[in-house]
């Protein structure tokens, strides 16, 4: 899909606030509210808007731990690679999971309470997944960015003007 500057500028819009109001983000883009409604429609039916959720704060939860763990597989048949991702898409801690090319197979975003809470997830869920020869954890000590997004205008941004 091809996206014009009216659409970019929903976009950007959206990100900084996933809750605007469809009048109030037609106003904010120059549209009335049906041609903004209609374009929005077009946005989430192409996959461009994939959902709309809140951020919660694992760390207000008390998932004050993340853990970033590569781990190899035996192979890399497509039979192992399916039955690895259903059964980790299954682990409640585990947030994000990439399948990679490399040394290892996946790294896996990991939220655990504390030491204890990961250790438990280690045990009982990663030790656990099929066809896994190697479990290699590092834990993060600081969380320096997270964006949900990469920036709508990336490619207009320079390291001097960021």
């Amino acid at each position: 899909m091809e996206l014009d500057s009216i659409d970019l500028s929903i976009l950007r819009n959206l990100q900084k606030n996933g809750r605007i109001s469809n009048a109030a983000l037609a106003e904010a883009v120059g549209l009335s509210p049906s041609a903004c409604s209609r374009r929005l429609d077009i946005l989430e039916g192409a996959g461009v808007v994939r959902g709309y959720h809140a951020r919660v704060s694992n760390r207000e939860l008390g998932y004050t731990m993340t853990v970033v763990v590569h781990i190899s597989l035996s192979g890399q048949f497509q039979k192992t690679l399916r039955e690895f991702e259903e059964a980790v898409k299954r682990c409640p801690n585990v947030i994000v999971c990439y399948l990679m090319s490399g040394e290892y197979d996946y790294i896996l975003r990991v939220s655990a309470k504390d030491l204890d809470d990961y250790e438990r997830v280690h045990r009982d869920w990663l030790s656990s997944l099929p066809h896994v020869v190697k479990i290699n954890s590092s834990f993060a000590l600081r969380e320096i960015i997270e964006r949900p997004n990469v920036g709508i205008d990336v490619d207009l941004v320079s390291p001097d003007t960021a």
